[in-house]
């Protein structure tokens, strides 16, 4: 049956904490409910209804971990990048027919002049003693009271757009129902508790830290610790002074603190993990290795998108596959012929249906047309991703379909090439992507960041990779850096790669 996010968080210990942060207070789920209600009444008194589009631009922590919770049960909230520049700012402001947006009392940057230059109500959130906890104020003079009313499951309550790397971005709304069924879904899978306790350093403008680290953790009557972003020279410090069960990660991240975790052998030994999870980006075999035998706790790795709001499948904690996003976890999981509307077996892409999946893109008749169909009534949604079961019901991905290299006709999947690249014992970590060639079509390049202290040439690297891939898998173009650059996220993009390293 389907929920919303009140009716998540409604039976919970009152007295139970459930967001910290440094240098505040605890606060509670008696004060997030009231919380809850205020920012109701404010957002009613200040002209919003449940149906307008409230943007949120807060730097990460408890303020934005609350403000997104709350104003998601009042109205349609729509998280934005703090990051962005002034062009951006008016870009997605417009696009998602924002009628307000909240900023901290204190900002005085580009999403306060692009709301300006929209004519957009402008909120202004005022903190208080505790984690979370604060007042809106709005700018508006006189703004005319908006009706009030309880969101139902079918209402949008979040709206996010997709990456863009290929083109337009594209508006994905998540309704009460597909919010509450994911985290329902990842507090299931995780075996989450009201004892567990999360240490967040996920971005709180995407999907991933929305729902794994926050939402779950509320579904659980559990904590959550949000961090002011990730710092993995901060981490371990966090680590000691919060003592988390777990944390949630991007592959990138796991990598900045599996790197000084021996030096912080001492905090990791003492602080209560039960599991590690990692998500939003395939996590090489060799870095989840070396993360359980740091830590000494499972490593799960998650598989999940915007569309599905966040998790698809999940390795259970007691049997994790390496090199496997785990199980169907939540949504059905099946494999589709990548160009037909039918179901197969094999390798094909992935395509899901369930409660936590996107009613469908706004305003783009063409998009929906391309990733949605039905068999026997049944709504399925492609991924984009393909990949395939093994007889265990394991799902492994071979890579995302427009990232497939295409050379001379020859598919090459730019996993398979990473994993290899990550089996030479100099190499940190590694991107793979496609290169333009004028008589293939495409070439096989990598980015490659060596571990500190060590050396090694591009041809050295070439004849490793040479012994354990064919020859046409073997990359044409390796580039070594000090770093890969990343989106916003922390994640390493493949499209659009060779343009950003000149190679084109």
């Amino acid at each position: 049956m389907s929920q919303t996010l009140q009716s998540l968080v409604e039976q919970h210990d009152t007295s139970a904490y459930c967001v910290g942060a440094p240098d505040r207070a605890w606060l509670t789920y008696g004060h997030l409910a009231h919380q809850a209600t205020q920012v109701a009444n404010d957002l009613h008194a200040f002209g919003i209804a449940l149906s307008d589009r409230v943007a949120v631009v807060l730097p990460n922590g408890p303020d934005m971990a609350v403000a997104y919770f709350t104003i998601a049960q009042a109205a349609c909230v729509a998280p934005l990048n703090p990051g962005y520049r002034l062009d951006e700012y008016v870009f997605y402001l417009d696009d998602l027919g924002a009628k307000a947006v909240v900023i901290d009392e204190a900002y005085d940057g580009p999403a306060l002049s692009a709301a300006k230059k929209l004519g957009l109500s402008i909120i202004t959130v005022h903190s208080k003693a505790e984690a979370g906890a604060f007042e809106l104020k709005c700018t508006d003079s006189t703004p005319l009271m908006a009706p009030s009313g309880e969101p139902t499951p079918d209402d949008v309550a979040l709206i996010l757009h997709t990456s863009g790397t290929t083109s337009r971005p594209k508006i994905v709304p998540l309704t009460q129902g597909n919010l509450a069924a994911s985290a329902s879904n990842i507090a299931t899978s995780l075996g989450l508790t009201r004892d567990d306790r999360c240490l967040n350093v996920m971005p709180l403008f995407h999907i991933h830290g929305l729902v794994a680290a926050i939402s779950a953790t509320f579904q659980a009557g559990a904590c959550v610790w949000c961090a002011p972003g990730f710092d993995a020279l901060k981490f371990f410090g966090w680590m000691q002074t919060v003592r988390p069960t777990w944390y949630t990660a991007v592959p990138t991240m796991h990598q900045a603190i599996l790197a000084r975790a021996p030096r912080n052998k001492e905090i990791v030994e003492t602080t209560p993990l039960r599991f590690l999870r990692s998500s939003s980006a395939s996590l090489p075999a060799q870095v989840m290795k070396s993360l359980q035998a740091s830590f000494g706790v499972p490593v799960v790795e998650a598989y999940g998108m915007t569309e599905a709001a966040h998790q698809m499948c999940c390795n259970p904690i007691e049997t994790r596959k390496f090199g496997s996003v785990g199980v169907a976890s939540g949504p059905d999981v099946a494999i589709a012929h990548e160009t037909q509307s039918v179901l197969t077996s094999g390798v094909g892409e992935v395509v899901i249906s369930g409660e936590n999946v996107t009613p469908g893109y706004e305003n783009n008749v063409e998009a929906n047309q391309k990733s949605f169909f039905e068999i026997d009534g049944k709504r399925w949604f492609r991924t984009g991703d393909q990949g395939t079961f093994d007889d265990d019901g394991f799902l492994f991905l071979t890579g995302r379909l427009k990232e497939i290299i295409n050379r001379g006709g020859e598919k090459i999947s730019p996993l398979e090439v990473d994993d290899v690249l990550m089996d030479h014992p100099s190499v940190a970590q590694v991107v793979t992507f496609s290169i333009p060639h004028d008589k293939l079509g495409e070439d096989v390049g990598a980015a490659i960041v060596l571990k500190e202290g060590q050396l090694v040439e591009v041809k050295e690297i070439k004849a490793f990779a040479a012994d354990k891939l064919a020859a046409f898998k073997v990359p044409k173009t390796i580039v070594i850096l000090d770093e890969i650059p990343k989106g916003a996220t922390g994640k390493m993009q493949r499209i659009g790669m060779a343009e950003k390293l000149g190679l084109l």
